[in-house]
């Protein structure tokens, strides 16, 4: 594929879409995730108790489990008005906006028990909008349009961290003036924006009803209630593993849990970090999040590219690679103090890192992934990522304090990464040879086996 045929697909108007359904996706991570964090810091909450409290996040390492019914299950009125995407992502947002209601009520330094529940509740909404969110992607492009994803990838990416960078800007920037349960007003307030983002797109046109009525064949023998559940609960996993193989199927999962753990016990620790180590609130507004979005834009759309010609084994080598490199960075930070141009270049090596590895992730889980039951197997795939990110970086903060010290867990989470970059290298040929996909390490596209 030539340089100027791969730019020219950024002019087709379902990249546009697909950006804005990214920032829903990417914006309860600040509910949840950064705000969260830094509201427990400031009202005096352990570190230990804030890395545990992130654990609410274990839900996204799990909605594949309820993912069969957003494959399935027609949501009434909505349903028909909006689409089987649409009308699922739309419900979860209004859920979501009570939620964030609430929690301008909550003072976490009387207990911490109802602001966890709200905040599982807010994961629980966000994990089901990730469903979703990530089937409204791979059904957006037909199957021929193979060249589409790793631009839909970067797409999804910009917008998730525009809505994961800007609102969390907002949000750091204005905690000290007018505290957190205000802050969570203005967030709410960024809600209602994105479901107008949700009304806007168009749903996707996809002939997904046949390929599941197809799939219901197979279980020819059972009639009424029996089928419905055998294809919408059996089918979705037991396609991914009749068409990959079992022993295949199994070390590709193994690789996606292992790929980004090291990157998710930085990621939980990062607030905490800054603060710790003297950064203020002001300047982990202006740095990690408003410069921290411009050049994760700027890498994603690189990143895109490079996957575009070079492969996307040789993307998610690199990319592992520098996550090793970034997370000694940050060792660097500890031993130095909060010096501002050092921050500056860690943050450039680690939004790099982010951007290139993650745009080569997504465009691998997706082109894993059957159309029959996107939702239901890219969420299979995308758990196991989630799972190494929420449930095992939920021990993060107890990891610093076992280690001892910042730079001795930032050594430690770069040596994290070697397994997942060993196991690829290793199964790099075994990788190109996939029955019902070819990722070339040497091409510049994806194509049907």
């Amino acid at each position: 594929m030539s340089w100027q045929t791969t730019l020219g697909s950024y002019k087709d108007i379902r990249l546009l879409w697909v950006f804005l359904m990214g920032c829903s996706s990417g914006f309860p991570f600040v509910l949840i995730g950064s705000n969260f964090s830094g509201w427990l810091t400031d009202a005096g909450i352990s570190r230990a108790e804030v890395g545990l409290m992130g654990s609410v996040a274990t839900v996204y390492a799990i909605n594949f489990l309820w993912a069969p019914l957003v494959d399935r299950v027609h949501i009434p009125v909505l349903g028909a008005k909006f689409g089987q995407r649409r009308s699922w992502i739309l419900s979860m947002q209004v859920l979501m906006l009570l939620l964030v209601l609430s929690i301008t009520q909550v003072d976490p330094g009387l207990g911490l028990w109802l602001p966890g529940v709200i905040a599982l509740g807010i994961a629980l909404c966000s994990a089901t909008q990730d469903i979703a969110v990530d089937a409204y992607r791979i059904d957006q492009f037909a199957p021929e349009e193979q060249s589409f994803m790793p631009p839909a990838a970067a797409l999804a990416i910009i917008g998730w961290w525009t809505g994961y960078s800007l609102p969390g800007y907002l949000a750091f920037s204005n905690a000290d003036g007018l505290g957190w349960n205000h802050v969570y007003g203005l967030m709410a307030v960024v809600l209602v924006v994105l479901i107008g983002a949700t009304l806007m797109v168009r749903e996707p046109s996809s002939n997904r009803d046949v390929l599941q009525q197809e799939a219901g064949a197979r279980y020819s023998e059972s009639n009424g209630l029996k089928t419905w559940l055998l294809v919408t609960l059996v089918e979705p996993f037991a396609d991914f593993f009749r068409k990959n193989g079992v022993r295949v199927a199994l070390m590709l999962m193994l690789f996606i849990f292992l790929f980004k753990i090291g990157e998710a016990f930085l990621g939980r620790m990062s607030i905490v970090f800054y603060k710790e180590v003297g950064f203020s609130n002001q300047q982990i507004a202006e740095y990690t999040k408003l410069f921290g979005w411009m050049i994760t834009i700027v890498f994603t759309m690189l990143g895109s590219l490079f996957n575009t010609h070079f492969g996307v084994v040789k993307g998610l080598l690199i990319g592992g690679i520098a996550m090793a490199a970034s997370n000694l960075m940050f060792a660097v930070i500890a031993a130095a103090g909060p010096l501002e141009w050092l921050l500056v270049l860690t943050l450039i090596v680690d939004n790099f890192t982010t951007a290139f590895s993650t745009v080569a992730f997504v465009s691998f889980l997706t082109a894993l992934t059957g159309r029959a039951f996107s939702a239901t197997q890219y969420a299979l795939l995308a758990s196991l990522g989630n799972l190494s990110r929420t449930t095992f970086a939920g021990f993060s903060g107890y990891a610093v304090d076992w280690l001892g010290s910042w730079e001795r867990f930032f050594v430690v989470t770069a040596l994290m990464v070697l397994p997942s970059l060993l196991m690829l290298y290793c199964l790099r040929d075994r990788f190109a040879r996939l029955p019902n996909i070819d990722i070339k390490s040497d091409s510049s596209k994806f194509t049907k086996a």
